[in-house]
């Protein structure tokens, strides 16, 4: 079913336990491999375990299992609309929010319905539509999840969109709430991966938004909490590490170097993205890479050999992406 079609209605036959726990497992496996796997294999898998569960649907389903088939249909939406954009297609990501948002009110989880916004926040905030990431990740307050991290990480989001709009106290108490929501953790014993924003992920963000803040002490706490994401993430197990978050804790240190002049401190961390991400590029990591590209041409250092070396490198990485993989894909 595409995306943008209206969800099916249930009525009471078949679509029993054994299937749908199938599907869930399905859905909860990739769900937790997510972060440190292709992602275009795993959109193509969510998209027929997704075909699936609507089909199921679109049958008739007995009252008791028709909840559960939404929430595993929105679970796959949902990390649809990651991996679109994770494949540089915003517009199927958003088209994927809208109907995960729908199944979950379809299955009456809150905890769906949080994670849901705050990935719309997301896609928003990379689109340059940072009112909309903040009104998003506003709204995703009013689904309070009960468990795990979704409440963090909206928190998070917001600040980042109230910094990149110049707001420092709106970012200030969105991460305080941010810090307030960690410490309520109660843990979902569900699928981790992807529906998961770790301590090291939340130093991240609060580095994001202190770069964006700037200021002599703005540019100190971004250096200060990319560092300790760095070192959060280099814990992780080399299989299981999370690599486009850490290439983009990375990026981060290297855009506070970039503006402390340090042309090889900066190079340093873009060397290692670059080695990192080519088996695993996401469109973040590749906007990232571009506006630290357009940030080295209004460095005072721009002539530089080693900024322009730099430059280069971050062309060459970024060109080579080419065309999304979704595109001409059914949605």
């Amino acid at each position: 079913m595409p995306a943008t079609e209206p969800l099916p209605t249930t009525r009471p036959r078949h679509g029993g336990p054994q299937n749908l726990d199938r599907v869930r497992a399905d859905v909860a496996r990739i769900i937790e491999s997510y972060p440190h796997e292709r992602v275009f294999p795993l959109y193509v898998e969510l998209r027929d375990l997704r075909d699936r569960a609507f089909k199921v649907l679109e049958r008739r389903v007995p009252a008791e299992h028709a909840r559960d088939w939404f929430h595993t249909a929105g679970l796959a939406c949902a990390a649809m609309a990651n991996a679109a954009f994770d494949l540089g297609h915003p517009l199927a990501a958003e088209a994927q929010a809208r109907t995960a948002f729908q199944c979950a009110e379809q299955a009456g989880d809150n905890a769906l319905r949080c994670w849901i916004r705050g990935t719309q926040s997301l896609v928003a905030y990379w689109e340059d539509r940072c009112r909309d990431a903040v009104e998003l990740a506003r709204d995703g307050r009013h689904h309070p999840p009960g468990s795990g991290t979704a409440a963090v990480r909206l928190a998070a989001l917001e600040a980042r969109a109230h910094a990149r709009l110049g707001d420092a106290h709106a970012a200030e108490r969105a991460l305080t709430r941010a810090e307030q929501a960690r410490e309520e953790v109660v843990d979902t014993g569900g699928p981790a991966g992807l529906l998961e924003f770790p301590v090291a992920k939340q130093y991240a963000y609060a580095s994001s938004t202190a770069l964006w803040l700037g200021g002599q002490v703005g540019l100190a706490r971004a250096e200060r909490d990319a560092i300790t994401a760095i070192a959060g993430y280099a814990q992780e197990l080399e299989p299981h590490r999370r690599v486009g978050e850490l290439c983009l804790a990375r990026l981060d240190l290297a855009a506070v170097r970039l503006r402390g002049r340090d042309l090889e401190g900066a190079a340093e961390q873009v060397d290692l993205v670059l080695a990192a991400a080519t088996s695993r590029r996401t469109e973040a990591v590749l906007r990232r890479l571009r506006r630290l590209g357009k940030a080295l041409e209004r460095t005072p250092l721009q002539a530089a050999p080693a900024a322009v070396q730099l430059r280069d490198k971050i062309g060459s990485f970024c060109a080579a992406q080419g065309v999304s993989p979704l595109v001409g894909q059914p949605l």
